[in-house]
């Protein structure tokens, strides 16, 4: 299927940018510039991995969100909250009373995104053992590396592995249960609790399909203080209501660097996590200095989604949290006191009926025009104006790269004459003055930036 366009979750806030650049120098797939003083993004290079928002200083890259009382548009609301947010909380707050706070603030229902990430696993694996062609296949677990590998590795998308995430197959799962049930479908609403920026995204505008299968998606760090605000100031009214046990030990730990591999059934496989670790290695794959690789369980964030930029917490306490819990899960199911078979394997074959998704296509962030000999001339013409840089990418330009310069140049987004370099030199042949040469740099910078620097100098 053709995907129209890439919704963003990542915004700007343009009365708090300053234009420090940090955001710029830090994004992965250089999708961001300064013009007059303030970032912008490059939507057809934006990948909502949120680097940019980590390091702002001045908080003016922002998460938008679906509005919390959205969720009374239905009659019955569904929320799916990952293992990880009850890995935010202190162990003194079990799952089974976090589910009855969320159930408490609003939701009819709430149920963990890993419910169904064994059979998610399960079908990974059949689709694994039967594509040898294309290995090594990559998981799409994390939608920032999907759309990474979209526009800076367009020659891997067809290693992607065409399955819906966890979250997909536990909102099919729970809305086709409630139906069985004599709920009518409209009036099912099923929220997603994320933890980070990709995840929306990916509900908003999914790749290889037309529809998500989640209504709407809440951050982390908002349901987290909601919560806690109720635990807080009625802990010791709270009584622990008593729920099903949606996951296994094996389960609980899934979206953790390692948590998918070690479900998978594979001879050789890594688990890579962080952005650039990730881009390190799929530049190794793509030029064949890896061999005899099977499957790539890819996370853009360190720790996996404990480090995701919505979490309320540090990431490997979020960690060992989690691992705590799935141990105790574990010792449950040895003894017996649990039971390994869930609900949800019910339902296995309607999931797997319902686990593809369509033809992930390549969104390369070099296609420069959709008319190709109008892309070939603008290539020729990056390829004339790089040599003539001086490849020291000092940003000064308000692009991350002399390289990326040059595109934009091509693109008609800039010109040679915003490197200070070229207007030094030219202002040595009395070609360009001074004041020329501050106008281009105010044009950048932003002129308050300038004026205020040269006061006070």
């Amino acid at each position: 299927m053709k995907e129209s366009f890439f919704y963003h979750a990542l915004k700007i806030d343009e009365k708090r940018c300053f234009g420090c650049s940090r955001c710029m120098r830090n994004c992965p797939t250089e999708a961001i510039r300064v013009r007059g003083g303030k970032a912008t993004i490059y939507e057809n290079r934006c990948i909502d991995c949120g680097e940019c928002y980590k390091v702002c200083p001045s908080g003016a890259v922002y998460v938008a969100q679906d509005d919390f009382a959205s969720i009374y548009n239905f009659k019955t609301r569904v929320v799916l909250a990952p293992s990880i947010f009850f890995g935010q909380f202190s162990e003194k707050y079990n799952a089974s009373l976090i589910h009855s706070v969320l159930t408490d603030i609003g939701f009819t229902h709430a149920i963990e995104v890993e419910a169904s990430a064994y059979i998610h696993s399960q079908v990974t694996s059949d689709y694994i053992s039967s594509h040898e062609e294309h290995k090594p296949l990559i998981s799409t677990f994390c939608p920032a590396i999907v759309r990474l590998i979209q526009v800076k590795f367009p020659a891997l998308v067809d290693n992607l592995v065409p399955i819906k995430a966890p979250v997909d197959f536990t909102a099919n799962y729970i809305r086709k249960k409630l139906i069985d049930e004599g709920v009518p479908e409209e009036d099912i609403g099923i929220f997603y609790i994320t933890p980070c920026a990709a995840k929306i995204a990916a509900t908003k505008s999914p790749v290889g399909e037309d529809k998500s299968s989640v209504d709407g998606v809440l951050n982390m760090d908002t349901m987290y203080n909601m919560v806690y605000k109720q635990l807080k100031n009625q802990a010791k009214e709270y009584k622990t209501k008593l729920v099903a046990n949606d996951v296994t030990s094996d389960c609980v730990v899934f979206s953790l660097t390692n948590g998918e591999k070690r479900l998978n059934n594979c001879k050789k496989s890594f688990a890579i996590d962080e952005i650039h670790n990730v881009i390190d290695f799929l530049d190794k794959v793509e030029n064949d200095d890896i061999e005899n690789l099977d499957f790539l369980e890819l996370r853009a964030c360190d720790q996996g989604c404990p480090g995701g930029i919505l979490t309320c917490g540090n990431r490997f306490v979020i960690n060992d949290r989690v691992m705590y819990r799935a141990k105790k899960l574990a010792d449950r199911e040895r003894s017996g006191e649990t039971s390994r078979k869930k609900e949800i394997t019910k339902m296995e074959d309607y999931l797997v009926k319902n686990s593809r998704v369509g033809k992930i296509l390549p969104r390369s962030m070099m296609k420069l025009d959709e008319d190709i000999s109008v892309a070939f001339q603008k290539l020729t013409k990056i390829r004339e104006i790089e040599p003539k840089l001086p490849q020291i990418d000092c940003s000064v330009c308000g692009a991350p790269s002399c390289h990326a310069l040059a595109e934009d140049i091509a693109c008609d987004n800039a010109s040679l004459l915003d490197c200070v370099f070229i207007q030094r030199n030219l202002e040595n042949r009395n070609s360009m003055t001074a004041q020329e040469s501050v106008d281009i740099i105010k044009n950048i910078w932003g002129e308050e930036k300038l004026d205020d620097y040269i006061l006070n100098k």
